[in-house]
């Protein structure tokens, strides 16, 4: 069993993980704390503990999103299915599209969260 150090918005974190594991757990932990950087920036957040229930918040309705887009992306690769050489050929502008507008509206949220939260 290895440990990494996380630093998440100024603290640190000894996190147990699997060898070999140790570079994606900081990769990871290097994105959650961007994220947490971007909304204390923004004021959103009233202490540290409301900070990483926010920073949660936020990162789990991207991982929805996701999903769901992924889900969407399956039930209709069903019906036209794509052959897989095809797919490994990079990105179509139809799906460069797509993720930008899910990155928008994502950041839409953000903000509306944020509006909202300022407001309380």
């Amino acid at each position: 069993m290895a440990e990494v150090s996380l630093n998440i918005h100024g603290k640190e974190y000894g996190i147990a993980c699997d060898d070999g594991q140790e570079n994606r757990v900081v990769e990871v932990g290097q994105y959650v704390d961007n994220r947490a950087r971007d909304i204390a920036s923004a004021g959103a957040a009233s202490n540290e503990n409301h900070l990483l229930v926010l920073t949660a918040l936020v990162l789990a309705d991207e991982v929805k999103e996701l999903r769901d887009s992924l889900a969407s992306l399956q039930a209709n690769g069903s019906r036209n299915a794509v052959p897989p050489q095809i797919v490994y050929e990079g990105l179509s502008e139809a799906e460069e599209r797509h993720i930008v507008d899910s990155i928008e509206q994502l950041a839409n949220r953000i903000d509306s969260v944020a509006e909202r939260l300022r407001a309380a």
